[in-house]
């Protein structure tokens, strides 16, 4: 770019899906790439302990204002910035709403935008459609887990919660585990059901069987790979959250969690189970957001990981980070009956992280459509 001259890419949804946002291989090499990264530290996100899941508009249950939006599930605007070093090197911010009325005009629950921006400075390289990117990195962590964590053989792989992003999770997991040959699905309603189901036969013929469950439990039980991403509002504490009992579970099970679940303090403190989180950096940050118990208010399983610990429970270390694992400074499975619990609480540097990856794609392709900030700027 020839300063002062500003361009930037626009890239709407259908030029995301050109530059291979879609491709779940590719974007979850990209996460575990950027995985190893952030346990080196090259990376900042907001807060002044660069470590901010971001930072969240709420809205009061009765506005004193006629035109200020109500609090209601999922209400809120998310503002995710984020700097990622080695070879993305880039900065951006990951901008969106929330509404599950939504769905009652025929759009998602949520809908947003993402700014890749030069680090040096400032000036804007890319706006382009988030929704699609949000979804295939928020499936690529889990799958990063599934890469290495899950038993190599592994035949039964469960889902709780059939939305957006488990649907897209299943075929990640596909992709990687090509063994998997039945899918378990626990939902809430028929109709998100019919529609993973429905993506799954045309995405992934490798499962042979497909079974609707009726309880977590039938869900859980025989499941070598789980995979949780239900949609649970802040602050209804614990025990609003998915129960699950350790004797449902498989010997050698993988558990990725990104959504809420909940599990009994006897198998977490069982010395036999691995506790394995995304980022421990994020979860500590979420303990000085959210004071002490965090997983009342944050129902990413890490937060009861990082309670535990406080309350003197078991020590801190035996909380593993994936990157750890992934650098060879911790050990990953040690045995094909260990059970492993993988928290994933999502991050703006995968935003970041996979949108370099789409946009210099895109650049190289010569898709989406240029824009131009300004010749030169009026007021300098």
């Amino acid at each position: 770019m020839a300063y002062p001259n500003v361009d930037l890419l626009y890239l709407n949804e259908e030029d995301m899906i050109k530059a291979g946002v879609g491709d779940v291989v590719r974007c979850t090499e990209c996460m575990e790439e950027l995985l190893k990264i952030l346990d080196k530290g090259d990376y900042r996100m907001g807060g002044d302990n660069g470590n901010s899941h971001g930072c969240m508009v709420t809205f009061p249950d009765h506005p004193e204002f006629p035109n200020m939006p109500a609090n209601g599930p999922d209400r809120r605007f998310m503002a995710m910035p984020a700097y990622v070093g080695g070879r993305f090197d880039m900065a951006g911010m990951k901008w969106y709403g929330s509404n599950v009325e939504n769905r009652e005009v025929g759009l998602p629950r949520s809908i947003l935008m993402m700014m890749l921006n030069d680090k040096k400075t400032g000036a804007p390289l890319s706006f382009m459609s988030a929704n699609l990117l949000s979804a295939y990195r928020t499936a690529g962590i889990p799958g990063v887990g599934v890469k290495n964590l899950a038993i190599e053989n592994a035949k039964v792989l469960g889902i709780v919660g059939p939305g957006v992003i488990n649907t897209i999770t299943i075929e990640t997991f596909a992709a990687l585990r090509p063994s998997l040959d039945t899918l378990k699905i626990k939902g809430r309603g028929k109709a998100s059901i019919d529609r993973c189901i429905e993506y799954v036969k045309e995405k992934c013929p490798q499962f042979k069987n497909i079974i609707v469950c009726d309880t977590l439990e039938e869900c859980v039980k025989d499941s070598d790979i789980l995979s949780f991403a239900t949609s649970t509002p802040m602050g209804n504490g614990a025990s609003a959250y998915p129960y699950v009992k350790s004797e449902w579970i498989k010997p050698g099970a993988l558990f990725c969690l990104p959504g809420a679940a909940s599990f009994d303090d006897s198998l977490l403190l069982n010395e036999n189970t691995k506790l394995v989180v995304d980022n421990i950096k994020l979860y500590e940050a979420w303990a000085e957001e959210y004071p002490y118990p965090t997983f009342d208010m944050i129902y990413i399983l890490g937060s009861k990981f990082m309670d535990l610990a406080h309350e003197g429970k078991m020590e801190k270390s035996r909380i593993h980070d994936l990157g750890a694992i992934l650098n060879g400074k911790l050990p990953g499975r040690e045995r094909d009956d260990q059970i492993i619990l993988y928290s994933v609480g999502g991050m703006p540097v995968e935003d970041v992280a996979w949108g370099h990856d789409v946009y210099e794609y895109a650049m190289e392709h010569g898709i989406g459509t240029k824009l131009n900030l300004w010749k030169t700027p009026y007021l300098y």
